[in-house]
């Protein structure tokens, strides 16, 4: 499996890089990108990555635009923001876009690296120590495990529930923390083999 880096600053990206070289060893392919318009040709040489960690402000990208080109192309990817934009003005509009995470580059190597583990930890796919079944989940939580297995969208859920599409993302996003897992698919997979749609 590969990573992909995308940021035009090669002193952002090696460090990076780096991280990432220290957290997985050398057995992990990194793919550097200057520019989203190059995602596709390394999908094509590469294959889809298990990893993005993209910057906002890129020469072909606007705001939060590269985050929703990437998601299209990338549906089931985990998708990092790593960003010099404070979270107080992009978190929000980048986790509607699509990312599983924004973290500001300000932060530092220490914080950068926390969030990149959460997202390597015991990837592998149908590693059976990757998902965690909880003890106990909400009564909301179990209302988007079924609604998920039905495959119904954010739209659809947001809509049955009365709520924004917005605080759907979010629920969501902490029913994926909860259950380890990093897309829809794999919280129904869990959910249906665990038995968490009986109860």
């Amino acid at each position: 499996m590969s990573i992909f880096v995308i940021d035009d600053h090669p002193l952002m990206r090696e460090a990076v890089v780096m991280l990432l070289r220290r957290l997985r060893g050398s057995s992990t392919q990194v793919v550097e990108l200057e520019r989203l318009a190059s995602v596709s040709k390394a999908i094509a040489e590469h294959g889809e990555p298990e990893l993005v960690c993209l910057d906002l402000k890129l020469p072909d990208t606007n705001g939060v635009s590269g985050v929703r080109e990437v998601r299209q192309m990338l549906p089931d990817t985990s998708l990092i923001v790593l960003s010099a934009s404070p979270s107080s003005d992009y978190e929000d509009l980048a986790r509607e876009a699509g990312a599983d995470a924004y973290v500001e580059k300000s932060a530092g190597a220490a914080q950068i690296a926390k969030v990149l583990r959460e997202f390597l930890a015991d990837e592998g796919g149908d590693d059976e120590n990757a998902p965690t079944i909880p003890d106990k989940l909400s009564k909301r939580q179990r209302q988007l495990l079924v609604m998920l297995d039905r495959g119904l969208s954010n739209r659809d859920i947001a809509e049955q529930l009365s709520i924004s599409e917005h605080t759907v993302k979010v629920h969501l996003w902490r029913l994926f923390r909860r259950l380890n897992v990093k897309s829809r698919s794999q919280a129904s997979h869990l959910a249906r083999t665990a038995g968490l749609l009986d109860s």
